[in-house]
């Protein structure tokens, strides 16, 4: 285990888990990370290359990165931004900045650039798709409807004299509402 940083202390005392804690908590359980990491493997660099230049990033922290920015609709330097501002997303990413730092915007847009041209995206998410719904974490279909209650005049002072027949009333409070 790491060393705790002073956020993970002062984080350790809150008395409620926010919801983007709890959804990448949750995901973080769901995903088959050694599964999804075979299959981007041979398409992602030789970590254990002594070759010239720059050491590529770790393949899972690129893909934790990678989702975070599909999740949450981030640009390449928003969702490098998002980490060091949000400690959820620190801690999904695995990021100690006592001791390391998270990818730059650059390396995630050669990361995502790798993943568009092998088609990976479409497979992984379709996979946490089926995850997802088997775990009954994401619903299909349904409605959404706006039930706000507006001010209409009584049936009957319309200019026709007549009652609209798709127009109901309802009780809130103490009060009648005709909409």
């Amino acid at each position: 285990m790491s060393q705790q940083t002073f956020s993970d202390f002062e984080y350790s005392n809150r008395s409620r888990t926010t919801r983007r804690e709890q959804f990448l908590d949750t995901m973080d359980a769901i995903i088959p990370w050694p599964k999804w990491l075979d299959i981007i493997r041979p398409y992602y660099y030789d970590e254990s290359s002594k070759t010239r230049g720059r050491r590529p990033t770790g393949l899972e922290t690129m893909l934790r990165m990678y989702l975070l920015q599909a999740w949450f609709t981030l640009s390449d330097e928003g969702v490098e931004d998002a980490i060091y501002d949000s400690y959820a997303m620190r801690k999904f990413m695995g990021v100690n900045f006592v001791t390391g730092k998270a990818p730059d915007a650059t390396t995630l847009l050669h990361f995502r650039h790798l993943m568009e041209e092998h088609q990976l995206s479409q497979r992984l998410f379709a996979e946490i798709n089926r995850q997802l719904e088997a775990s009954g974490q994401i619903m299909r279909g349904g409605s959404i409807v706006d039930a706000t209650l507006i001010a209409a005049p009584t049936s009957t002072k319309n200019q026709a004299k007549r009652r609209d027949p798709e127009m109901h009333q309802t009780k809130k409070g103490n009060e009648w509402h005709l909409g």
